[in-house]
């Protein structure tokens, strides 16, 4: 039997150059991909259900007669046909329908179909059946095995797919798909791991395509099946050895090695005013240790929101700056990166020591005159994602900052290779995020970082009180707010939409300023939402940290970075469209000072089971790990890590959540392949990584 992963798809019937094209955009080039583009969800086609037993909410197969079809006018124009069998009447509604199917769909004609029953106008619908004619004299056989339906996507329909792997099935026998997992050589504990979950072979791969009538659709639906089990962790290991190849890529490279700094630090922390917590000072550590060393560092610092993570990116700044090298530090939006250049220029100016700017927005002569600074030298340099555009050029580039990791790619940090010392150095990576993640995911999503965490607020922080209001109660807020104000504190009503779309969100924001300025005309109220010019928003951020602003009405552009510690009520509306870990993120911009702060959810009744604990979970903690570990039970990882963009956490089988007690073994596997079968890896990574995940090779 030859292996599948070197059959190309044209060699299966009916594949011809215009559909080869459809199959690449999926990433299905070989036989052995199809085996693994696996069915997200089973439809059973296997039993006929009588009429009178469907139930509401149920897709089931139906056969009857065809007692009448009318066309219905009412909102839209629609074709109503009624089907008996006997033991009920059921009625079937095509919207989008032509005469000759209506002329087909005529009295007496017998009819099998497939969809979902719902309660309509009159009684149980089922909306755009599939459906098929019945000659008397054949009676078709159901399907014999449950329906897979695939992840599909233009111009590919669920049946040429089902087709498609129904062919390979047919070629699949037992040296086809080569099983990588060396169970017999491996050392002892990850050998017993291997051999347990059994060989990958052609049955799961043929259970999870064409499951038997009997299979338990929910076992299935929740991933917890011995078929679905043992790819699992085939995938999780995959995953595993393209982040552990990615890590040893980067750390083969030399880097620029930074003796521990003596003289910068402790001028800028008597500059500092206050000193650093425990966490600081030990996180501090860890950091100066890794510059020192000839590899690159590549570390992620975790703190919740307010634990002074900017503090500790300064410090090893200084390192690099006193060794006499240069340090950029990038952040997601250009109003974080203003706020990290204000911070940087107040703290090193002082020191004698020069920062750079370059943002998208830099146009021009001021464009043109930053480059020219950076590739002079400039020391610090602060900046948005325009600092990866190829013309941007360092001189002695040896520590790169990235602020925010969850909106940063792999793909990005691997870039900034090129930006080294005479493009030979590869610069140490500093990455930090205020989105706590869970220990299972950072040993995942994160196995090419070495993590530290800062687990304590600096003194003088208060927790925030959070609390619950329906927004019946809208004018006791406002009121609220008033109150607030007229005691000299300032606020931030903060607005979001259901729809996704930037404009809309904007135009809710406005619609809420305009309410706001009339109903607390003795206020003077700013507004700040993303399709303001970044210069304008700049002055509006400015007035509200001077305090000449005393309410602020804003999208969710505050969420990261903005520091006004006068600011202690927050109103958040329609908290239940936002994710727990961006409330927390919003949450974090009050509660920098010493007064007592609050943070009111308005929320639209009623709110869903799922709306309810969210919020609630919010209410009871301030604890960013405990709120991103419910975070990831409640939206999964996708979501958590900010990735549905960036691809890196798209599994087929696995799930992080679920499957999170493979991962030791997972790990202990990885580690014995890439020591003792270093052949197999690339298999690995060419059955499941071949696309849009090459970490490996990048």
């Amino acid at each position: 039997m030859t292996d599948l992963s070197n059959v190309p798809v044209t060699a299966l019937k009916g594949v011809g150059a215009a559909l080869e094209e459809k199959l690449a955009k999926v990433g299905l080039e070989n036989l052995q991909d199809i085996l693994f583009h696996l069915p997200l969800r089973y439809q059973d086609r296997t039993r006929i259900t009588p009429i009178g037993a469907l139930r509401p909410g149920q897709d089931a197969v139906v056969e009857g007669v065809v007692s009448g079809a009318d066309v219905v006018m009412g909102k839209r124009r629609s074709l109503l046909v009624r089907l008996q069998d006997g033991t009920g009447t059921l009625s079937l509604r095509f919207y989008h329908f032509s005469q000759a199917q209506k002329e087909n769909l005529k009295r007496g004609t017998h009819l099998r179909c497939y969809g979902e029953a719902r309660p309509g106008a009159s009684g149980l619908e089922i909306y755009h059946p599939e459906y098929r004619s019945l000659t008397d004299a054949v009676a078709a056989p159901v399907e014999q095995t449950l329906t897979p339906i695939y992840p599909t996507t233009e111009g590919l329909t669920q049946q040429r797919l089902r087709q498609l792997s129904e062919q390979t099935l047919a070629r699949l026998g037992p040296s086809s798909l080569p099983d990588w997992l060396p169970a017999a050589r491996a050392p002892p504990r990850a050998a017993a791991q291997v051999a347990s979950r059994g060989a990958p072979g052609p049955e799961p791969i043929r259970y999870l395509h064409r499951p038997p009538p009997d299979a338990d659709l929910e076992e299935l639906a929740e991933g917890r099946h011995w078929a679905q089990h043992r790819l699992a962790f085939e995938e999780l290991l995959t995953h595993q050895l393209s982040l552990q190849r990615l890590r040893e890529s980067v750390r083969s490279q030399a880097a620029p090695q930074l003796p521990p700094a003596k003289r910068l630090p402790a001028l800028y922390l008597k500059n500092l005013g206050f000193k650093p917590t425990g966490a600081q000072q030990r996180v501090g550590a860890e950091i100066a240790y890794d510059l020192a060393q000839p590899e690159p560092m590549l570390r992620l610092v975790q703190g919740d929101v307010g634990a002074g993570k900017t503090v500790v990116a300064a410090l090893a700044a200084l390192q690099a700056l006193e060794a006499g090298y240069q340090v950029a530090l990038m952040a997601p939006t250009e109003i974080l990166a203003e706020q990290h250049f204000l911070n940087f220029t107040k703290w090193l100016q002082p020191l004698g020591i020069e920062v750079a700017w370059l943002a998208g927005k830099l146009k021009g002569k001021a464009r043109a005159s930053a480059l020219e600074q950076i590739a002079g030298g400039a020391p610090m340099i602060v900046g948005t994602h325009a600092l990866f555009q190829d013309e941007v050029k360092f001189k002695r580039l040896a520590l790169v900052i990235i602020d925010e990791q969850h909106r940063f790619g792999v793909q990005q940090r691997l870039a900034l290779r090129q930006k080294g010392v005479d493009g030979r150095l590869c610069p140490h990576q500093l990455i930090m995020t205020a989105t706590p993640i869970p220990r299972t995911l950072a040993m995942s999503a994160y196995a090419d970082l070495d993590t530290s965490i800062l687990d304590e607020l600096p003194p003088g922080r208060t927790p925030v009180n959070t609390v619950l209001v329906a927004d019946s109660r809208r004018i006791e807020v406002i009121e609220r707010v008033r109150a607030a104000c007229a005691e000299g504190r300032q606020a931030y009503w903060v607005c979001t939409l259901i729809e996704e779309s930037e404009e809309l969100t904007c135009q809710a924001a406005e619609t809420t300023y305009e309410e706001l300025s009339s109903a607390l005309g003795e206020l003077r109220v700013g507004l700040i939402h993303g399709r303001m010019k970044p210069a304008d928003k700049a002055v509006v951020m400015e007035a509200f940290k001077e305090g000449l602003l005393q309410l602020l009405v804003a999208t969710t552009v505050i969420e990261v970075g903005v520091d006004v510690p006068n600011a202690s009520l927050m109103i958040i509306e329609n908290p239940e469209r936002l994710g727990l870990a961006q409330l927390h993120q919003l949450r974090g911009r009050v509660g920098r000072g010493s007064a007592a702060s609050h943070c009111v959810l308005l929320y639209h009744p009623p709110l869903s089971q799922i709306g309810r604990e969210r919020l609630g979970i919010m209410r009871e903690t301030c604890d960013g790990f405990i709120i991103a570990e419910k975070d990831l039970e409640l939206r999964g990882p996708g979501e958590m890590l900010g990735t549905r963009q960036t691809g890196l956490l798209q599994f087929k089988v696995a799930d992080l959540m679920r499957d999170a007690d493979l991962l030791p073994a997972v790990r202990d596997a990885a580690q014995a392949l890439l020591a003792h079968w270093p052949q197999s890896v690339s298999p690995l990574l060419a059955r499941w990584l071949r696309h849009g995940q090459q970490y490996g090779q990048v």
